[in-house]
């Protein structure tokens, strides 16, 4: 009678507030803090870089929509992994790298809004940490529909003053045609093409979040439908716009400033518009503000789910009667993310990141391929992908990683 009457988490979110979860998760901060790192490794070319990674990360999505159409749960990733390989150790690993690396980019993120919120106002760096991620899991715990809407909010904001950028540098005219040339590699160029490689792999960092909206699968609406949909325009929204930014950044603003400031895309509007970099500033902590709340949901998520596969205690799958949430775990990830915050330097981890989410994103494809080897038919009505798109994601995975490594061991 007790398992009967214990609550479970409320499906009520439409497939608009889900896509808007996950460019929330997606852009978060990765774009208004990597673009200067970008321009340093590959300048002119970082675009082509974009466009390759978000070719490859496509690859992976397409899993994942299949996958999370098959299975809606939450802690997709360890559930795919224990349906595939029928492991219960493996999908557990898999489950607490997916939780690891929210909450060090949840941390990560945290150190940089602070950063920006010192502009205005003046305490303590660690004190403003704190108080950020404190809020921040306070909101993510109020209830789904309520963290959702209000990370919308902020998520539209976000996207607003990329399109704000886009649009002002829509007034340089033909220079944006005209240099497009400059993207392109010359043909035979090692350093370039390397430094195209190196770009690509920061710029998975930036598009870590499309497969957060599995995570939520227990509280969509129509999961079968829904959780495909909003993956891949989660994806080609964020793809489109990170492109555009770039290439309106690298042809405003010289190659070399953009690498050396702190606050990019800052610099980019005040030289666009003349207006003061605080209004960018200002854009730039709800941005991060909303990457902080939408991974402690995600962590939160996978952590209940685990929970609710056995793999962790049950207190980490108990649901909160009146906010509908997990709020032990919520709790636990947000103290997590507060100490990461405030005794580590993150700011070097974006590649370390990166790596962590290619060996998850393998291992899924892997899962997707077994699935379909196993000749395990899908639901009606749910998303398939083709059956070499699960190989290409694991090889792209794979090959990304190993090239990295490459770069690292020979220069």
């Amino acid at each position: 009678m007790e398992a009967e009457a214990r609550p479970a988490l409320k499906r009520s979110l439409s497939l608009a507030q889900a896509t808007l979860y996950g460019l929330g998760v997606t852009i978060g901060a990765g774009v208004y803090v990597l673009i200067g790192a970008a321009a340093a490794r590959s300048g002119m070319h970082a675009p082509l870089a974009f466009v390759l990674a978000a070719i490859l990360m496509a690859l992976s999505a397409a899993s994942f929509a299949e996958l999370a159409s098959r299975l809606p749960v939450a802690a997709g990733e360890a559930a795919y992994v224990r349906n595939a390989f029928q492991s219960d150790a493996l999908a557990t690993i898999v489950g607490l790298l997916v939780i690891g690396i929210a909450i060090v980019s949840a941390a990560a993120i945290s150190v940089g809004s602070a950063g920006y919120i010192g502009v205005f106002i003046a305490l303590p760096g660690p004190v403003l940490v704190a108080g950020v991620v404190l809020a921040m899991g306070a909101v993510a715990g109020w209830g789904i529909n309520a963290a959702v809407n209000f990370a919308s909010v902020m998520t539209v904001i976000e996207i607003g003053g990329l399109v704000l950028l886009i649009a002002a540098g829509s007034a340089m005219g033909s220079d944006l045609a005209t240099r497009l040339p400059e993207a392109l590699p010359r043909h035979g160029d090692g350093p370039v093409l390397a430094g195209i490689l190196g770009t690509a792999l920061l710029a998975v960092f930036a598009f870590i979040g499309f497969e957060g909206i599995a995570n939520i699968a227990e509280e969509v609406r129509d999961p079968k439908r829904t959780l495909p949909r909003a993956i891949f325009l989660t994806l080609a929204v964020a793809s489109v716009l990170y492109v555009l930014v770039l290439w309106v950044s690298l042809v405003s603003v010289p190659r070399a400033e953009l690498a050396a400031s702190p606050a990019p895309l800052a610099l980019v509007f005040e030289r666009l518009t003349g207006a003061p970099p605080a209004t960018m500033s200002a854009i730039a902590i709800v941005a991060t503000l909303n990457g902080i709340i939408v991974q402690i949901i995600m962590s939160a998520r996978v952590l209940y789910g685990l929970g609710q596969q056995g793999s962790l205690p049950p207190i980490f799958a108990r649901v909160d009667r009146r906010t509908r949430t997990p709020l032990f775990s919520t709790a636990f990830t947000t103290l997590a993310v507060l100490v990461l915050a405030l005794m580590l330097p993150l700011h070097q981890l974006a590649d370390i990141t990166s790596h962590l989410t290619l060996i998850v994103f393998a291992l899924v494809n892997l899962s997707l391929i077994r699935i379909k080897r196993r000749g395990d038919q899908a639901p009606a009505g749910a998303y398939v992908a083709p059956a070499w798109v699960p190989w290409a994601g694991f090889l792209s995975c794979l090959g990304l990683t190993l090239s990295d490594l490459g770069l690292l061991l020979f220069g």
